[in-house]
């Protein structure tokens, strides 16, 4: 169904302020990494980056993203801590947490989200913390906390679904990257959605590096990188459906279902192949 412009009612649309979801003709329009904005929502935001001044005020408009950093820091030094000594980590925190296909199996269905909060290595975790950072801080402000949330969770879902399909059962896995491979697949998704071509470019590089480390190194998880990628991409595709009015009127809710979804089908799937 087509709208308009709530500024100019005389102009037709398909496109929606990606923050508060009024139709907003090209005029209105405000392009943000993932996203159109009017006039009145980038005025806002501008007004609270200023008025909280320095890298405080930034870091306030994604505060689910340095939240789930957080979380993932914290489990890291447990493990070391549980670990054989130095910064390797292991013991019984990876033992009874990590995502392992018999374990799930037995009823530990929980390991679908904890493997997702756990690392292998110094390396493994930094890399995934910054990568996190960098679409946190870029999709948080732009989709809203609530759904970057949903959009995480589904992802780390659909990367540890993934994960069980193409594992030993028996071997263990640990890591965000489901749920960052996720974020990248729908930044990619969101941002050529919306003609964003030169941000779409630099992600699909992104993409495709990673992919190619992923089947080239060893003791990589390709059906958690996968599962996460498709996982996302899915969610974002609903997001961008929702936008040019293919969802009905009350889009927002018909996008959590389709994320909601993708987490309920993962952990389905994940419990029948484990």
């Amino acid at each position: 169904m087509t709208e308009t412009c709530y500024r100019h009612p005389d102009r037709e649309t398909r496109v929606s302020c990606s923050s508060c979801g009024r139709p907003i003709c090209p005029d209105c329009m405000t392009p943000t990494p993932v996203g159109m904005r009017c006039p009145e929502c980038m005025q806002q935001r501008t007004k609270v980056v200023q008025g909280v001044g320095g890298g405080g005020g930034r870091l306030g408009a994604f505060p689910a993203t340095i939240v789930l950093i957080a979380i993932n820091v914290v489990a890291y030094l447990i493990e070391i801590g549980a670990g054989g000594g130095g910064l390797s980590p292991g013991g019984s925190v990876v033992n009874d947490f990590a995502l392992r296909g018999v374990s799930v199996a037995d009823g530990e269905w929980y390991r679908l989200v904890t493997g997702g909060f756990l690392h292998a290595s110094p390396i493994h975790i930094g890399f995934n913390m910054v990568l996190l950072f960098m679409l946190g801080r870029m999709l948080e402000p732009a989709l809203g906390t609530p759904r970057f949330l949903l959009l995480y969770f589904a992802s780390l879902l659909a990367g540890a679904f993934g994960a069980l399909i193409l594992t030993d059962p028996l071997v263990s896995t640990v890591g965000a990257s489901g749920a960052v491979f996720g974020l990248i697949g729908a930044a990619f998704i969101l941002a050529r959605g919306r003609g964003m071509n030169a941000l779409a470019t630099e992600l699909g590089f992104l993409i495709v590096i990673n992919l190619v480390f992923t089947f080239g190194a060893s003791n990589i998880s390709i059906g958690g990188h996968l599962g996460g990628l498709i996982g996302g991409a899915i969610c974002a595709a609903a997001i961008l459906a929702g936008e040019r009015g293919m969802l009905g009127p009350n889009r927002r809710g018909a996008e959590f279902a389709v994320m909601a979804l993708v987490a309920v089908v993962s952990v389905v799937g994940a419990l029948a192949v484990a």
